[in-house]
């Protein structure tokens, strides 16, 4: 032991052993992932339950005395775009007072679909098929030609998500997670609180994208800060089963509370009290040992490694102690560091790479290009699956609680194969068979609404199995000088690609297949694009933008790593990149969803969580 403590510096990996690595801390820290995880799911989805568009027609004063199963059907003509069904926007342009006086007459004679019709200026609503509560789009009648409104305001959800984006990573940087966490989880909570108030069009844009601000980054601080505290063997099983768990329990019950509540106001209300709670964390939860360490606050770190060995009833070795407090303090030096030169030229290189240097390796650019449209035509899927619920011929609350518990056993599947199986032909086959799924529904005949809600529910799961594999491949090809920045863009990317998902799903509104048609042809695109891009399985992880273009040059299409046997690790050899601490990390968003430790050369990977 003595002379593997002279040896190198500790990084905060190193220490788990002496502190416990899956002892009752880290399971509490698993257990307190949770809520915040709800969080995330209160801030994304009830806008699809607050916003669901009930069954509608012209309001005619004089017709309320035609009982309601009858009173549409003299007021509504046909629709024009969908067969078979009439037109809720249009009503026939006729003396209603006559047609009310011949209806109680006895003559039920209705108007002749060539009649002349005008455009409607009040509504009624049929709120049957939409949980029987009423929505805002019912209440503010955004509907006909404010029918955009709903979607709109979701395409400005993920632009404060984009700006969110941009903002929060530097600010936990400087700040800390904690403050972060705590600040997100309060601005969704207000922005819940206001949502509640709403009484135009506008108000609800500010407020949903006050809502983006907080998106993502109301979990992702704590599903950064929890993984920090597990061991690296461990963090594959939470990373995964943390969502899995978390998040596929709080996207089946949500819509069974929205119907609970049967109000939008009191609905938002209430999914703000949770968040509420989120600013608990600064009393609850400890602050990332990590970014202690790369602002030099020794005393704080020692603290928290202190406690962590005490709940988990452990006993620190002394040596152990004083080297991890060497290390932080950046007075520990290791002769297997390298020259002075080569640590400082390895630190430089570090800390001024910038994306712009993708410039210069054309093959690296290539890729890191491929990676951001495959990126974003994920996320567009992703999230226009989850959307399109709506258009399905089946009670909405059902195929989404169906839909969504596709994330179980997606999550589950991925992590027992993902390291087996590789990324490339993974992410192809989940994207081509999610495009399959859905452009099945072509051949289904629209009475055949069991099946069609069946293509679609299959086509989410596998998306949320190419949604999953991205996280992980995304950080994978990055090389470590521009993995942050480069993972915090191809993200941002996603976001900027999700803004047209809400318009995706409004093409229902003329064919409901059309939706799933648009998706399902832009997963086999996606599917294809993963196929150009560079296998991380068995592959040595690249570390510098010249190792980043060679390793995308090496390229090798008819690669399959899931049945060619692994390279032997060859012997672990000093490297001044590996070998010494860094004073300030330069990676933020540590999470885990792939087991990076069975690549040849030991890497830490740290990504952003799921949307």
């Amino acid at each position: 032991m003595s002379n593997e403590l002279n040896t190198d510096p500790m990084d905060f990996d190193d220490i788990l052993p002496h502190v416990g690595e899956f002892g009752r801390y880290q399971k509490w820290l698993f257990m307190a992932m949770a809520p915040f995880c709800f969080n995330l799911v209160l801030i994304y989805f009830p806008h699809i339950f607050i916003t669901l568009e009930p069954q509608h027609w012209c309001k005619v004063p004089q017709m309320q005395v035609v009982p309601a199963d009858q009173r549409r059907q003299f007021i509504s003509p046909p629709s024009t775009d969908m067969a078979g069904k009439l037109d809720g926007c249009l009503m026939y342009d006729v003396d209603y007072n006559s047609v009310a006086s011949s209806y109680l007459a006895g003559n039920h004679t209705l108007p002749h679909p060539d009649t002349p019709t005008i455009q409607c200026t009040d509504w009624e609503y049929d709120f049957s098929a939409v949980g029987g509560y009423p929505s805002i789009v019912s209440e503010l009648n955004w509907v006909c030609s404010r029918g955009d409104f709903a979607a709109t305001a979701q395409s400005i959800f993920f632009v404060g998500a984009i700006v969110g984006g941009l903002l929060v990573g530097g600010l936990a940087d400087r700040f800390g997670r904690i403050p972060v966490l705590v600040a997100t989880n309060v601005i969704g909570a207000v922005s819940c609180l206001l949502t509640a108030t709403v009484s135009s069009f506008a108000e609800y844009a500010v407020y949903k994208f006050l809502a983006g601000l907080a998106f993502d980054n109301i979990f992702v601080m704590m599903y950064v800060l929890a993984l920090e505290y597990f061991a690296p063997q461990h963090r594959t099983l939470v990373a995964n089963m943390s969502i899995a768990i978390f998040y596929t329990l709080g996207t089946v019950l949500v819509p069974w509370f929205a119907i609970w509540v049967s109000d939008w106001r009191l609905f938002s209300v209430l999914c703000a009290v949770p968040m509420m709670f989120g600013a608990m964390a600064y009393f609850l939860v400890p602050e990332s040992v990590r970014w202690l360490m790369s602002q030099g606050r020794t005393a704080e770190s020692i603290k928290i490694v202190k406690k962590i060995a005490y709940v988990n009833r452990k006993i620190i070795p002394d040596e152990v102690l004083k080297k991890f407090e060497m290390s932080i303090n950046g007075s520990y030096s290791s002769s297997s560091s390298g020259s002075p030169d080569e640590v400082a030229a390895a630190e430089e290189e570090m800390k001024n790479a910038s994306l712009l240097g993708l410039l210069k390796t054309p093959a690296q650019l290539r890729t890191v290009i491929l990676v951001a449209l495959f990126w974003m035509l994920v996320s567009l899927c992703y999230d226009g699956h989850l959307r399109n619920v709506a258009n399905l011929p089946l009670d909405i609350f059902i195929t989404f609680t169906v839909a969504c518990a596709t994330e179980l056993p997606a999550d589950t599947i991925l992590t027992l194969t993902l390291d087996r199986w590789g990324r490339r032909w993974y992410a192809f086959g989940s994207m081509f068979m999610s495009g399959v799924f859905s452009l099945l529904v072509v051949v289904v005949p629209l009475d055949h609404v069991l099946t069609i809600a069946t293509l679609a529910i299959m086509g989410r799961f596998f998306v949320n199995i190419a949604f999953n594999i991205g996280l992980q491949y995304t950080a994978e090809i990055l090389p470590t000088v521009i993995r942050a920045q480069g993972v915090s863009a191809v993200h941002i990317a996603g976001y900027v690609a999700a803004l047209i998902s809400p318009q995706i799903v409004l093409l229902g509104r003329q064919s409901p297949m059309t939706p799933l048609i648009v998706l399902g042809g832009l997963s086999v695109v996606a599917g294809c694009l993963a196929l150009f891009l560079p296998e991380t399985l068995h592959a040595d992880l690249p570390q510098t933008l010249q190792e980043g273009e060679l390793f995308c040059r090496n390229f090798q299409f008819w690669s399959f790593p899931c049945i060619d046997k692994a390279p032997a690790p060859p012997p672990a050899t000093p490297s001044p990149r590996a070998s010494f601490i860094r004073p300030r990390p330069l990676l933020r968003g540590e999470s885990y969803r792939s087991s990076v430790l069975r690549q040849r050369r030991k890497e830490t990977i740290y990504l952003p969580p799921p949307s």
